[in-house]
C-alpha cells in the first residue's frame, strides 16, 4: 500500500470519527494502568463492570494495597487469570510507592518494568493517560493492518514499528483507536463486514466479502 493511500484511509476513519474514546475506563493514569492490566485476555466491558465496583473502594496505589489482595481477588473474579492479576496489581503498587512517589510513570521502560505491563500495555497508557503519540498493536490492530495491507508483519512488534515510521504524527494519538473500532465492528476476525467497511474501496484485502 502506498503512502497516499494510507493517508486517505486516515483521513477517512478521522472524519468518521474525529475524538475517538477508549471503550475501557479509567480517568486517572493509575485507573487507566490498573483496568488496562486488567483488560488481558478480558473484553473492556468485563473491566469497567469490575473496575465500577473496584475504583470507589480502591483507586490509588495505597488504598488498593490496603485494600489487600484477597479482597481484590474478591472484586475481580469475574475476570480470566485474575489470581496473577491480583498479584501484578499489588506489586505494581508496591513498587509505584517504592520507585516513583505512587505516581504512574510516563515512559516505556518504566512501565515495562512493571509486573504484568507488556509493550501493548505501556503503550496504551502512555497515549491514554499521557497523550503521547505512541500506537499499541493488539490482535484488531494487527489484524486490520495485515488484511488491509496498511502495514504488513509477521509480529506485532513489526507491525508497530511500521505504523510509526508510516502513519503521519497528525494521526498517530488517535491511529490505535481508531483502528481498534474498526477490528471490533467492522473488519471482523472470521467474516468482515466489506459490504458496510469504510475503507472498502481503499482496502487491499483480496478476499472481500
Amino acid at each position: 500500500m502506498n503512502q497516499y493511500i494510507r493517508k486517505k484511509i486516515l483521513m477517512r476513519l478521522q472524519k468518521h470519527d474525529p475524538q475517538p474514546i477508549s471503550e475501557l475506563n479509567g480517568t486517572s493514569p493509575f485507573e487507566i494502568l490498573i483496568a488496562t492490566v486488567l483488560s488481558a485476555q478480558s473484553t473492556d466491558v468485563s473491566v469497567n463492570k469490575v473496575t465500577s465496583r473496584l475504583y470507589p473502594w480502591a483507586n490509588t496505589a495505597p488504598t488498593l494495597l490496603e485494600f489487600g489482595i484477597e479482597r481484590l481477588k474478591n472484586k475481580i473474579k469475574t475476570l480470566g487469570l485474575y489470581n496473577i492479576k491480583s498479584k501484578n496489581i499489588i506489586n505494581i503498587c508496591h513498587i509505584l510507592l517504592e520507585k516513583h512517589g505512587g505516581d504512574v510513570p510516563n515512559n516505556m521502560e518504566a512501565l515495562k518494568s512493571l509486573p504484568g505491563v507488556g509493550r501493548k500495555t505501556a503503550s496504551v497508557v502512555l497515549n491514554k493517560a499521557f497523550h503521547q503519540p505512541t500506537i499499541a498493536v493488539d490482535r484488531h490492530v494487527f489484524r486490520v493492518c495485515n488484511r488491509s495491507r496498511f502495514a504488513i508483519g509477521a509480529s506485532v512488534r513489526e507491525v508497530e514499528k511500521k505504523l510509526l515510521q508510516c502513519v503521519p504524527k497528525i494521526f498517530q494519538m488517535n491511529c490505535h483507536q481508531w483502528f481498534v473500532s474498526h477490528g471490533r465492528y467492522t473488519c471482523l476476525s472470521r467474516k468482515p463486514k466489506c459490504g458496510v467497511c469504510l475503507i472498502e474501496d481503499l482496502c487491499e484485502f483480496t478476499s472481500k466479502y
